[in-house]
């Protein structure tokens, strides 16, 4: 913790620079000089604090295993350089006090952390429900003032609601608990707040790869306590420093403007087929299941739950599968047979899994005609999936170098400006930016 000052003063001798360029975008450190300048002045016009601290969550691509982590499988997951960024303060009392321009005041009170049905679907649900999963694993709580800004679309995907509980997370972590609160803890914390609180069904996906960072083979064979494993990517034949890890490609998702209104219903549609139909062979979740099985019983699965959960068995038998393979090739610096997987990844999706567009309104099928766009665009120069949930949003997109520009340009005119998010795989470590020891308050 440091004063306004020091961390001004810091910040105008380029002290940050460096892990501005950790953790933001290419090209990013004016910018993100701009954003801590801005959350600076709002804490001094607002709270005044002695001292302060910045704290930083990302936001994440699924990577690989879509719907999977639902029905104990394996994902591969990747935090992301857009992120949610948080000046902040102790205050005196069990007042939350958070400020984000363009966004009304969240004002909580944690002294009460029972969920609130008022709160559902709420910034203030989300920073109850973290308060309440500290206290409940018997760690400190306490209120605090922030300012808050984050780079993460609202909507694109890339999960901006776990990137601000794993926030709130770290907030609590180091105001209370001297730092101490480890990736896992502060993920399942955010996950809950986010399915009691918030009142939204989710995997655990988005959360762990917030908290952890980096690139991510996560097994949820055990739910309560994920495996997980670092995957590294070294890449012998890369070209450039820039894009993938120097491969030649870019990665990057497109904002296809869909609306993720009143979808909650198919979301919840997929596990819970996955359910039914793991119980028509004798299982309580899909993990574990083999083509065999399914074959075995698939009278029984077709009649007590349908021919599109037998669709979306076959699907998560690959993808659970398929997610541990790309992890290999990423690890073994294979792209070739990394881009084959993602592209069986897409077409499991859209004809087996089916979470393209919503059955409720057929005529609006925005990722299934930006696909389609990819494919005809890029041919062989890349590859494209739906991204995360599906039925709107985005889709997920490597590119080919030489491809990039004339891709962004023909996607664009599609579907809008801005609508072609390039990403960069954001390392652990950054959780916080922070003033070296040796450098002094002057």
């Amino acid at each position: 913790m440091h004063s306004i000052e020091a961390y001004r003063a810091h910040l105008e001798q380029g002290g940050f620079d460096e892990q501005f360029s950790q953790i933001h975008s290419r090209g990013g450190v004016q910018e993100s000089r701009e954003r801590m300048r801005n959350l600076l002045h709002c804490m001094l016009e607002n709270f005044a604090p002695d001292e302060l601290c910045f704290a930083s969550a990302p936001g994440r691509t699924e990577m690989g295993g879509n719907h999977t982590d639902h029905n104990h499988g394996h994902v591969l997951a990747a935090a992301v350089n857009l992120d949610c960024l948080a000046a902040f303060s102790k205050s005196e009392n069990n007042a939350v006090t958070i400020l984000s321009e363009g966004y009304n005041p969240i004002k909580v009170d944690i002294s009460d952390t029972k969920p609130r049905e008022d709160e559902y679907e709420t910034s203030a649900a989300i920073v109850r429900g973290v308060a309440e999963g500290f206290s409940k694993l018997g760690l400190n709580i306490g209120g605090f003032n922030a300012c808050v800004h984050s780079t993460i679309p609202a909507g694109a995907g890339l999960s901006s609601s776990a990137a601000f509980e794993v926030l709130i997370g770290r907030i609590f972590s180091h105001l209370f608990n001297d730092s101490k609160i480890g990736p896992l803890e502060i993920a399942s914390v955010a996950k809950q707040a986010e399915n009691l609180h918030f009142n939204k069904p989710c995997g655990f996906m988005d959360q762990m790869a917030s908290s952890y960072e980096g690139i991510l083979s996560i097994d949820f064979t055990d739910p309560a306590n994920p495996g997980v494993t670092r995957v590294e990517p070294e890449f012998k034949t890369a070209s450039c420093a820039d894009g993938f890890y120097g491969t030649g490609y870019r990665l990057c998702v497109i904002d296809t403007g869909g609306s993720h209104a009143d979808l909650t219903p198919d979301y919840a549609a997929i596990p819970a087929e996955m359910f039914e139909a793991a119980r028509s062979c004798g299982q309580n979740q899909a993990k574990g299941l083999t083509l065999n099985k399914i074959l075995d019983n698939i009278d029984d699965i077709r009649e007590y739950a349908g021919d599109r959960a037998v669709l979306r068995l076959f699907h998560f038998i690959g993808e659970d599968e398929r997610a541990v393979n790309q992890a290999k090739a990423l690890d073994d610096g294979n792209m070739t047979e990394f881009l084959r997987l993602v592209s069986e990844s897409g077409h499991s999706s859209r004809e087996l899994l089916q979470n393209c567009y919503s059955p409720a309104t057929p005529k609006r099928q925005p990722i299934p005609l930006a696909l389609t766009l990819t494919e005809q665009i890029l041919g062989s120069h890349g590859v494209g999936r739906v991204h995360g949930g599906g039925f709107a949003g985005t889709i997920q997109v490597y590119v080919h170098e030489s491809d990039f520009k004339k891709y962004c340009h023909s996607m664009e005119k599609v579907f809008g400006k801005d609508s072609v998010i390039e990403l960069s795989i954001r390392q652990p470590g950054r959780e916080f930016l922070t003033i070296p020891p040796n450098r002094t308050e002057s």
